[in-house]
């Protein structure tokens, strides 16, 4: 098969004929119909400190992806040569007192797709019957290979209840992008959405943001000005954290009302100090850190969301045949794109 892989230490990736992968006995073969990009790829593609600590050549990355089974393991029972399936990417242990509590999305010992195993950047790929998700035939492979981050976007978003709330969203990245369109479709009563793109500050306003700041352009006490003439002085009911930069952390403490919650999603590339009494403490909110996705929770609430009418489209933004990898991974360090779906 066709695969994109990190061959050696060093950036970039080697597109190249690779051994088609074979099932174990609990093991599914899915033949990839699209796989989108993310930030960690953008990370190994980039071979950065984080990469070269975390990741061990030979190794296919990717690990958002959609496709149909076409071979099963022998003792698969979960699903069937046909289905149309998208697939979570955390391979938890089922044995720490996490996964045996009810919080496999925060398991001690868990692998990653893409990383620790083969990932979805080919033509084929062998994944645990126990990660695959049945997805409704109607959603359009572009659509269905995101549901893994989108998932990360719904637990930001719905970690409180936002029906008639006004919410911050920090960071118009894809993930961003995504809680806006969570946020609209679960009753929000006004979004306000932060970054320092116009073209993401764009995307956002399709999605349904009521009101766009490029922080850039404006002095931090002008944007506190305008989100307090937004909420009649208040602050917001919820604030939801998705780039990691450090200013916009503090945006999101300062922006929120006393007795709120913030969400963090985006995460810094170093430590940053924060004011604990007068951001946090004397201001009495509810503070939730985000990683991942609730083991299958989400996904099941997430299908509730398309059914209520969920509409992700513009967040996806590119599509490209594989082949032309480098030209998605470019887009990312541009800033000039939403979501970017390889299709094999």
């Amino acid at each position: 098969m066709r695969a994109l892989v990190k061959t050696t230490s060093a950036p970039g990736l080697t597109a190249t004929n690779w051994p088609d992968p074979t099932p174990g006995p609990r093991d599914v073969i899915v033949k990839v119909a699209a796989t989108s990009l993310c930030g960690t790829d953008a990370h190994i593609y980039r071979w950065d400190d984080w990469a070269q600590g975390r990741v061990h050549p030979p190794r296919i990355i990717g690990h958002e992806v959609c496709g149909h089974v076409v071979e099963i393991g022998r003792e698969v029972s979960l699903v069937n040569v046909g289905d149309y399936v998208a697939a979570e990417s955390h391979i938890t242990c089922g044995r720490c007192f996490q996964c045996r509590t009810g919080q496999a999305h925060v398991c001690k010992q868990y692998k990653i797709l893409g990383i620790d195993r083969d990932g979805s950047y080919a033509e084929y790929v062998a994944l645990p019957e126990g990660l695959l998700w049945r997805t409704a035939a109607e959603i359009p492979p572009e659509f269905a290979c995101v549901q893994e981050p989108l998932g990360n976007a719904v637990d930001a978003a719905l970690a409180e209840d936002l029906t008639g709330h006004t919410v911050l969203v920090t960071g118009c990245g894809p993930t961003g992008l995504f809680a806006i369109a969570v946020a609209r479709v679960s009753g929000a009563a006004v979004i306000i959405a932060t970054d320092t793109s116009e073209y993401r500050l764009g995307l956002a306003k399709q999605l349904g943001a009521d009101h766009m700041v490029n922080v850039k352009t404006s002095q931090p006490e002008a944007v506190n000005d305008a989100i307090r003439e937004l909420t009649a002085g208040e602050g917001v009911d919820a604030a939801l954290e998705m780039s990691g930069d450090p200013a916009a952390l503090h945006q999101a403490f300062r922006s929120v009302k006393n007795g709120g919650r913030v969400t963090l999603f985006g995460i810094p590339t170093g430590q940053v100090c924060f004011d604990l009494p007068n951001e946090i403490i004397f201001k009495g909110i509810r503070v939730y850190g985000v990683t991942g996705r609730r083991l299958f929770g989400t996904w099941y609430r997430l299908a509730g969301l398309f059914k209520a009418g969920l509409d992700i489209r513009p967040v996806i933004t590119h599509s490209f045949p594989m082949a032309e990898f480098a030209t998605g991974f470019d887009l990312i360090r541009s800033g000039q794109c939403g979501k970017v779906v390889l299709i094999p």
